[in-house]
């Protein structure tokens, strides 16, 4: 998230992932992909950076050796419950691909 100000003085977090275009009029606006506008005091220089900063980040967090082993870890399978949900459909485990369902109905 980054920190944005807007008109009032007031302290507002965006997502960044959310921002299609930052315009800079006598105010900065900035878009939404949802068409959320909001008029803020920041330079659009100063929220591009922060954007970038956010980015940057999330990349070298995701560079550390604790970060690869935990998005390389295996499951507990004590603790999967998706077994206990109804339409259940085990995915076979040698490697073969076969057809799961996505939703209960075949369309």
């Amino acid at each position: 998230m980054i920190a944005v100000t807007r008109l009032d003085k007031q302290l507002m977090y965006l997502n960044p992932d959310h921002i299609i275009c930052i315009e800079e009029t006598p105010d900065t606006v900035i878009t939404l992909f949802n068409g959320n506008r909001y008029i803020v005091i920041d330079r659009a220089s100063t929220i591009i950076s922060r954007v970038v900063a956010f980015r940057s980040r999330i990349s070298r967090r995701a560079a550390f050796p604790a970060a690869r082993r935990y998005l390389r870890r295996q499951l507990d399978p004590r603790l999967d419950r998706s077994k206990d949900r109804p339409g259940y459909v085990p995915v076979p485990s040698d490697g073969e691909h076969s057809h799961t369902l996505f939703h209960s109905l075949d369309y």
